[in-house]
């Protein structure tokens, strides 16, 4: 099969492969402007996201529900696809990068205060900037750790599970 047909054959994942992909990452965005934004504009970013990860943990839910048909074990598996997914999704897109994002700013905004005699609304907007451009070189790393904290923990018990039908 030509590899141009074996990509568009494949189910795209609306979840992981188009734009709503970015709606994940509405909090990192959020934290990027808390320190020009009214706080419930960041703590609707974290809304934001948080549907995100419920939405696409519910999609995965179906789709193993669909998968499994009436085969004994399916509401287990359903269950572990379910969970699995809304784990990683809340560690991997929401609560790891929040936390990262918001430690940077306020690690920029301090030392910015500390070395320039910048005015406070330039170290506010360069504090922004700096936010916005840790996103890309957080994804990685992060998705990558969550992996493997999963794989480590949470996953073997999947496992252990499917070893015993």
């Amino acid at each position: 099969m030509d590899p141009i047909e074996e990509k568009t054959s494949k189910a795209v994942d609306i979840y992981r492969d188009t734009w709503v992909r970015f709606l994940g990452y509405a909090n990192e965005v959020g934290e990027a402007f808390r320190a020009l934004v009214p706080v419930s504009f960041v703590w609707g970013s974290y809304a934001v996201a948080t549907v995100y990860v419920t939405a696409d943990a519910v999609d995965k839910g179906k789709k193993a529900a669909a998968a499994h048909g009436d085969n004994p074990g399916k509401t287990t598996r359903v269950a572990a696809a379910v969970v699995d997914t809304f784990v990683w999704q809340a560690l991997a897109s929401v609560i790891i990068p929040g936390f990262t994002i918001n430690r940077v700013c306020a690690a920029s905004l301090h030392l910015l205060g500390k070395t320039t005699k910048w005015p406070l609304p330039v170290r506010k907007w360069t504090t922004t900037a700096i936010g916005l451009s840790t996103i890309p070189f957080i994804i990685t790393p992060i998705d990558r750790s969550v992996d493997y904290l999963l794989d480590s923990s949470l996953r073997k018990i999947y496992h252990e599970d499917e070893k015993h039908k």
